[in-house]
């Protein structure tokens, strides 16, 4: 699948706000792969990490518009405004060895850096935009992988971190593609290995 640039975001509408929520019927019908069957919806929750079950098939999307108790790295904390911004988790079921699993973090950072134009990654685990921190990725795993990626869009409640001016529709629906895409990749050059 050949992407063809950054044009998918660029859209003559603003930003998905509180007035358009990504609920189910607006986003399963945009996706271009198969993450995101199934899609798990909620307006509010402690953090989208705990959203899908424990049996939850590998590409499961879970997303909220406000975290009450979302957490970065190291346990730190990441603030949300309600209906701002993308919260969501991907549940990932990678093959053997576990001991490659931290791998995945970083083919998550390059599937957001990859949708937000002129970003760099900021290892392991930050997609900053004009030096500033814009995205943040938490991977929590056991028998799974669960993927946590939080994005400013629109507006920061950080007085030192940076947003990403998309639709917020489009940006999902983009980084989920690309992290697929990487995905499937790591996966193969786990068997080449």
């Amino acid at each position: 699948m050949k992407f063809d640039g950054w044009r998918h975001l660029k859209v003559a509408r603003p930003p998905y706000s509180s007035s358009v929520h990504l609920t189910p019927d607006v986003v399963i019908p945009r996706l271009r792969g198969s993450f995101g069957h199934p899609y798990i919806y909620e307006v509010v929750t402690e953090s989208t990490q705990h959203m899908a079950p424990p049996d939850a098939p590998h590409g499961t999307v879970a997303l909220a518009e406000h975290q009450t108790k979302g957490r970065g790295r190291l346990g730190r904390v990441w603030i949300d405004e309600p209906a701002t911004g993308l919260k969501f988790s991907v549940t990932l079921r990678p093959p053997l060895p576990v001991s490659r699993w931290p791998e995945i973090t970083l083919v998550a950072a390059a599937a957001v850096s990859g949708a937000v134009p002129r970003s760099t990654i900021k290892h392991p685990n930050d997609v900053l935009l004009d030096g500033l921190k814009v995205a943040g990725i938490l991977a929590d795993a056991t028998d799974r992988v669960v993927l946590g990626i939080g994005i400013n869009v629109g507006s920061t409640p950080w007085p030192d971190s940076g947003f990403v001016e998309a639709d917020r529709l489009e940006l999902l629906v983009e980084i989920l593609e690309r992290l697929e895409l990487g995905y499937n990749a790591w996966v193969e050059g786990l068997k080449d290995s």
